[in-house]
């Protein structure tokens, strides 16, 4: 039987509850002693410490294996199986007889003398009832397993009746559940990638919204989840959902679709196949798109361009030697959000060294040298500012290497100083 219940209800400060359920563990193992000595069974009365310990066959086998334990090394997990064991303690008490130790240490002599010569007049079959009862209060009390808890919130999201603050809850208990990689790899078994999916259809934003969160999260740097959401037909939607007018649920189905094929050729083959080159090149030269949306969207630019920097075998698309694509980056750089800025200097290192792109159009159509310098200017400003410089030091260092792979590919032989 689990029993950190004890250590949770003296977290949770509450002193009647605790007393009433210490007593009852005494009355218990008292029961116990005497069914087991009316049958005639093996007794374990007291261990070298005067304490009582449970009498079934099962739990003394798991409190013989829990003294050898030491509480450092204690732990419990359910491997992400739901209905796991979590009979490991690590609370304060290393073993149930440590419990019962305190819970008769901090109970009124009087009252379990009274108590126990009450068991004493109970019949085997009363106090095996009792002994049930402190077993489910126990298992009432004690922590599910994440594997558990996943359940039981897509449960929910199934439960067409839930109302909309319930749906949110399950929601949101998800975004922390699924942050464990092998949390995430059991959420499409448990049917929760499927109740996802198809809480991207709901009327409300906020459920859209939180959903997509969701899958980004559960998607972020793991392939085994990304190729079952994109197997699940995911994607379009969530591309879909990046041109809302609510800026939220834009924000977030970008940041899922970027999860969604970060890495993953296959991801950025149906990425491509559903337009999702205009989409970017729309969020990049809307000066009215939120700002952080920009951000995600010029990220998302540059992660692409380093994958085909890492697959040089594959066909570049003609979205990375775009004009407009490409001068909508350069254009970014005169931004005063120093982050975006930052993120379209990356972008366009990265994009400088495909095969398909041109130096020229970068120097005579999109003025990238004259962006790299009025960066310089503003760096110059930055430096004299304590708490600028840093960020004013690295970006001085990009602009020089954006600069360097800029007049390689001009053939311009020129040395930058250092």
């Amino acid at each position: 039987t689990s029993v950190w219940c004890v250590f949770f209800l003296t977290q949770t400060s509450r002193p009647h509850t605790l007393s009433v359920l210490a007593l009852l563990i005494v009355i218990t193992a008292a029961a116990a002693v005497t069914i087991t000595a009316a049958e005639g069974e093996r007794l374990n009365k007291t261990s070298s410490s005067g304490g009582l310990f449970w009498s079934t066959e099962k739990d003394e086998a798991d409190l013989n294996r829990k003294a050898e334990l030491s509480r450092d090394n204690s732990s419990s997990s359910s491997e992400g199986v739901v209905g796991g064991d979590h009979d490991d303690f690590d609370g304060g008490f290393s073993t149930l007889e440590g419990i019962l130790q305190w819970a008769i240490g901090h109970s009124d002599p009087a009252k379990l003398k009274e108590s126990a010569q009450d068991v004493q007049r109970l019949s085997s079959s009363e106090l095996q009832r009792r002994q049930m009862e402190i077993k489910e209060l126990m298992e009432k009390l004690r922590t599910p397993s994440d594997a558990e808890l996943m359940k039981i919130a897509i449960s929910d999201l199934n439960n067409s009746t839930l109302s909309l603050q319930d749906r949110q809850r399950a929601l949101q208990e998800l975004l922390v559940l699924v942050e464990p990689i092998d949390n995430a790899n059991d959420l499409h078994k448990l049917g929760g990638l499927a109740a996802l999916i198809q809480e991207l259809n709901h009327p409300e934003s906020e459920i859209r919204t939180l959903s997509a969160w969701v899958i980004g999260k559960a998607s972020q740097n793991n392939a085994v989840v990304q190729k079952q959401v994109l197997e699940l037909g995911a994607l379009p939607k969530l591309m879909k959902m990046v041109r809302s007018t609510f800026a939220e649920e834009a924000i977030k189905a970008l940041y899922a679709v970027s999860a969604l094929i970060r890495n993953n050729l296959g991801g950025q083959e149906i990425f491509y196949a559903d337009a999702g080159d205009m989409m970017l090149q729309n969020l990049l030269s809307d000066p009215g798109s939120d700002i952080r949306l920009r951000r995600k969207a010029v990220f998302l630019v540059s992660d692409l361009a380093g994958s085909q920097l890492e697959n040089v075998e594959r066909t570049e698309p003609p979205f990375f030697s775009s004009r407009l694509l490409l001068k909508s980056l350069v254009d970014l750089t005169a931004i005063s959000d120093l982050d975006l800025q930052e993120k379209a200097l990356v972008a366009i290192k990265n994009l400088l060294q495909l095969k398909t792109t041109e130096a020229i159009v970068f120097r005579d159509f999109c003025g990238l040298d004259s962006a790299l310098e009025r960066i310089r200017q503003q760096l110059q400003d930055l430096m004299v500012d304590e708490y600028q410089k840093d960020f004013a030091m690295d970006m001085e260092t990009l602009c020089r290497e954006v600069e360097l792979i800029f007049l390689r590919k001009l053939g311009e032989v020129i040395t930058v100083p250092t």
